[in-house]
């Protein structure tokens, strides 16, 4: 049974940073694509970087694109996304979800076990 536990969230004025973390348990974290997901308040989740398992491709909605970035760390069994350069309209709850042998694809119905949650907000 994979388990995800995200951490980092939090209030953060427009143009700050935030790095979020997400630590795997349960299985080989190594062989499992990783993706970071949001949903803010009355919208869908939609997808906002993935990292495939081998650790070289990465890749990003447009709308986070240069601000960004998804990292792993395999001996450490955690996925982080650093956010730069943030807006207001980067607010929402951030998900972290596995896809054990996946490539990183952005469509939520490919990661089969996801995380709680955790909250980031962006004030003016």
């Amino acid at each position: 049974q994979v388990q995800l536990v995200e951490s980092g969230g939090g209030l953060v004025q427009a143009g700050g940073s935030l790095r979020l973390s997400c630590a795997f348990s349960g299985r080989t974290f190594s062989r499992a694509a990783m993706g970071w997901f949001r949903q803010a308040p009355g919208k869908e989740r939609e997808f906002v970087a993935s990292i495939g398992w081998k650790n070289v491709n990465t890749y990003y909605a447009d709308s986070v694109k240069g601000r960004f970035a998804i990292s792993r760390d395999n001996a450490k069994n955690t996925v982080y996304l650093q956010m730069n350069s943030l807006k207001l309209e980067d607010t929402a709850v951030y998900y972290c979800a596995a896809d054990l042998g996946g490539w990183g694809s952005p469509a939520k119905g490919a990661y089969g076990y996801w995380g709680q949650g955790t909250q980031v907000t962006v004030s003016s």
